[in-house]
């Protein structure tokens, strides 16, 4: 991959001008453009087409959410990865925006190396789920019975037995080659299955799997 393209959305011109600083540091990245809003943000995405979005939340006249929706549903900007910035790690927003196709999120007081390694994992397809924060935010909100919305159980149909259980590992924030171990296979028949169950679901990336596999029972809170 040649250098990461970036688009920064957040309403605090401060917190933009720090990101952009550090992240035009690294060779291998360059911030592409700057939105003060979700609409922004989405009128950007579709003139720059950049790599990454990392998007603030809670943001004026379209807020982060909505932004993130606007632009994973659209098919033309399907190669656009989204990930939430957050200054509270339990915002129950953060599962919505997984729900609506963000690649993970942040919190925003992220140690520098950290934010541009996660940059970089993101672009690469992967999500950003193994941090226990990102669990713990999706379990506090799929255990509230009232807001939770079930993803009818035929939805696995489409999934061979090994597959089920391979998206409910990913589920509990194991990698790849962490999938390969616990099943004793080889990491690429892991990344197989874990494609394979991409396919099938219709999901962007890992964070999607992960929803499923807790909206569906494959993963119960509390499980490790």
């Amino acid at each position: 991959m040649g250098v990461i393209r970036v688009l920064l959305a957040d309403d605090q011109s401060l917190v933009r001008a720090g990101f952009r600083v550090l992240i035009d540091s690294a060779e291998d990245l360059e911030v592409v453009g700057e939105a003060a809003n979700g609409g922004a943000a989405v009128a950007l995405a579709r003139a720059e087409r950049p790599d990454v979005v990392l998007m603030d939340i809670q943001m004026p006249e379209v807020d982060g959410l909505t932004a993130t929706k606007r632009i994973t549903g659209d098919p033309s900007l399907a190669g656009i990865r989204v990930v939430m910035l957050t200054t509270y790690a339990e915002d129950e927003n953060v599962f919505r925006a997984l729900r609506a196709g963000a690649s993970g999120f942040l919190v925003k007081d992220i140690e520098p190396a950290e934010l541009l390694q996660a940059i970089r994992v993101i672009a690469g397809g992967e999500a950003l789920l193994s941090p226990a924060v990102t669990r713990a935010v999706i379990e506090a909100y799929v255990s509230r019975p009232v807001e939770s919305v079930a993803v009818p159980s035929p939805v696995l149909a489409v999934l061979t037995e090994r597959e089920r259980e391979v998206v409910g590992l990913v589920g509990c924030g194991l990698s790849n080659d962490e999938i390969a171990a616990k099943l004793v296979v080889s990491p690429l028949t892991a990344k197989t299955h874990v494609s394979r169950a991409f396919a099938k679901l219709r999901c962007r990336d890992r964070a999607q799997l992960v929803v499923i596999a807790y909206e569906t029972g494959l993963v119960t809170p509390g499980r490790r």
